[in-house]
């Protein structure tokens, strides 16, 4: 991803289980659908959606935490990727993305997402500052609304960022009166 800061930047805000559970309940995950946890961390997001019957594709850069999920998950439908996001290589068939990325990611990742024709919807959990200015800067694409969604604060993390987050939506079709 072309303008993304260097790879040396890094960070990494696990979701409690509660709240990740609630981001996974609002992204409307179905049986079957493929789905993308990118910076999948110890796998907070992972398993509401191998609860929820998803095909998960979990990308991981971290070493040791992509090791843990293998094993946390064996025998599910779960594929880990050790991969740095921004060398991020989309499904070939249609899928869903329901992530905590790293913050710093936010911008490349979500212009790389807009840009996937097999796309169908998007769950990031983001800076709220960023997450408010992207939804306001991609409100008329021509092929998805993008949308602030459920606010998670600070405390919803372990350890804590210093700023609140908010959940980017991102949908396949554009809303009526846009």
């Amino acid at each position: 991803m072309s303008g993304a800061p260097p790879r040396s930047r890094w960070s990494y805000f696990r979701l409690r289980p509660d709240w990740a559970r609630a981001v996974v309940e609002d992204a409307g995950v179905a049986r079957g659908d493929t789905v993308l946890d990118l910076g999948a961390g110890d796998g907070a997001l992972t398993a509401p959606l191998l609860a929820r019957g998803a095909r998960v594709l979990a990308v991981e850069q971290h070493r040791g935490r992509a090791a843990a999920l293998r094993h946390r998950f064996a025998g599910r439908d779960l594929v880990v990727v050790e991969a740095d996001l921004r060398d991020l290589r989309l499904p070939a068939r249609p899928f869903r993305v329901v992530a905590n990325p790293p913050f710093h990611l936010a911008r490349p990742l979500v212009t790389q997402l807009l840009g996937a024709d097999l796309l169908l919807s998007a769950d990031l959990v983001l800076r709220r500052d960023t997450a408010r200015n992207i939804a306001a800067a991609r409100r008329r694409h021509p092929r998805f609304t993008v949308d602030a969604g459920r606010p998670v604060p600070r405390h919803a993390f372990s350890p804590a960022p210093s700023v609140d987050a908010l959940v980017l939506q991102v949908r396949r079709g554009r809303a009526r009166g846009r």
